[in-house]
């Protein structure tokens, strides 16, 4: 090789460009990691999804039709998971079997807000954040089908009450109209589940010592109301629909009032002492007497009375019911046997073989449990249906689930929700990019080290 090329060689090989090796291998490390740390975050969020969107393994998906046709009554309820979906929350629930309040863990939160549990009919729970005390049955209601829910603020800064749809997820509020209103609540539902009984609480003077009570029947359809009471000074519970929903009974104080559904007054009668109106399911199923309860010291029976007249017509032949502080009737089973929910003292509460105004005998302090009873006709003791853990003190079942008398061996969810999963993962995976993302260089300079070291072996 002569001088003259070995020259021209050396200049030509200078003016080459020079290969960034190192700066080369750092930004293929670099995409190697994104692509890496991506496609773990991809297969992460595919797992959640797929938590939250599909029922558990060996659970089938249960429609609201196979609902419909498989009413059954859980024999037992348990609390709600923490981290359990919301009612609107994908997959939808369906129509419901129970819902119920109280003051155990998970079923409050806040200082004072109530979490209603919501119970499917395959073990499905979900969780609507409620209002101050909520009392699933009195003012927190399940329609007669299960498909919504109807709840109230339970504060005098909110006159709306809350429906949710738990077959669409849809949700939307529904007032009485009543001017000057300080509160609402949900207070019974007709039996086609078409239309709602909204009470309003209304002061009376501007300091707000008296207060009185309109009832209004909100069509959901078209939202037309009707005015069935107006101006009472007591809080009316219960109210109850006839089977028909033609009729409407209602007791306020120590009165019990009929109405047809134009607010036309059909008969007006008093209670004798110790007897109340005895729940939603009050009218009998052909619609001609209504149900009373009467208290004899701690012992609770069912009579009939004549609703024009309020005549007493004689104790059912049902068992009684000892050592609660009340009870509620739900209604009545295709085989003529009566659902009562019965209320439980509460270790140390007072004695309740005193006279004590209902709402009393219902408050939170004063029940430590609930249980669904069975009264069948011609026998000595009532039949536990459902039992539910302490301090759940208030519960409410679908008219359909009633009606078909059928119970289920329930077997209530146990760990953590849905919902607990999801944040988890997706608190690790912000908490995991930050971390990566802030030690990008440290990192790539491991991972092309480590690619040299296995390349020279």
């Amino acid at each position: 090789m002569t001088a003259r090329l070995r020259e021209s060689l050396h200049t030509a090989a200078a003016d080459v460009p020079a290969y960034p090796v190192y700066k080369r291998a750092l930004a293929t490390a670099r995409r190697s990691r994104r692509r890496t740390a991506l496609g773990a975050a991809a297969g992460l969020a595919l797992v959640v999804t797929a938590g939250l969107f599909l029922p558990p393994a060996g659970t089938d998906f249960v429609g609201p039709a196979s609902i419909e046709a498989e009413a059954a009554l859980p024999d037992r309820v348990g609390l709600p998971p923490f981290g359990s979906l919301r009612a609107g929350d994908w997959p939808r629930l369906g129509p419901a079997s129970v819902i119920f309040t109280g003051q155990a863990p998970r079923l409050t939160y806040g200082d004072e807000g109530s979490v209603i549990a919501v119970v499917g009919a395959d073990d499905r729970y979900r969780i609507i954040k409620g209002g101050i005390e909520d009392q699933a049955g009195e003012d927190t209601l399940l329609s007669p089908d299960g498909r919504q829910i109807a709840f109230g603020p339970g504060a005098f800064w909110d006159a709306d009450v809350k429906v949710i749809d738990l077959v669409t997820g849809a949700s939307r509020t529904v007032t009485g109209g009543v001017p000057d209103t300080v509160m609402a609540e949900p207070a019974g539902w007709s039996p086609d589940g078409q239309a709602l009984v909204v009470r309003d609480t209304v002061r009376v003077d501007p300091q707000g010592s008296n207060y009185l009570q309109v009832l209004t029947l909100v069509r959901l359809d078209d939202n037309r109301r009707i005015t069935l009471l107006d101006g009472d000074e007591e809080r009316s519970i219960p109210v109850a629909f006839a089977p028909d929903g033609a009729r409407v009974a209602i007791q306020t104080g120590r009165t019990v009032t009929v109405t047809d559904l134009d607010g036309r007054q059909v008969a007006s009668f008093a209670l004798e002492p110790e007897t109340e109106l005895a729940g939603k399911g009050a009218w009998s199923p052909d619609g001609r007497t209504l149900t009373v309860t009467r208290r004899d010291g701690d012992r609770w029976s069912l009579r009939q009375v004549d609703p024009g007249t309020g005549r007493d017509l004689g104790a059912l032949d049902l068992p009684a019911v000892t050592g609660v502080t009340a009870i509620r009737l739900l209604g009545w089973a295709t085989d003529g046997s009566a659902r009562v929910v019965a209320y439980r003292p509460a270790p140390g509460a007072r004695a309740f073989d005193v006279p004590l105004a209902m709402d009393e005998r219902l408050a939170y302090g004063n029940v430590g449990t609930v249980e669904v009873l069975a009264l069948h006709s011609g026998t000595e003791q009532p039949a536990t249906l459902l039992t539910a853990p302490r301090d759940v003190v208030a519960i409410d079942v679908a008219d359909s689930v009633v009606r078909s008398g059928q119970t289920r061996t329930a077997d209530p969810p146990l760990g953590v929700g849905p919902r607990f999963w999801f944040w988890t993962v997706l608190g690790t995976l912000l908490v995991g990019g930050v971390a990566a993302y802030r030690n990008r260089s440290a990192l790539a300079l491991w991972r092309f080290q480590r690619r040299a070291r296995r390349g020279r072996a």
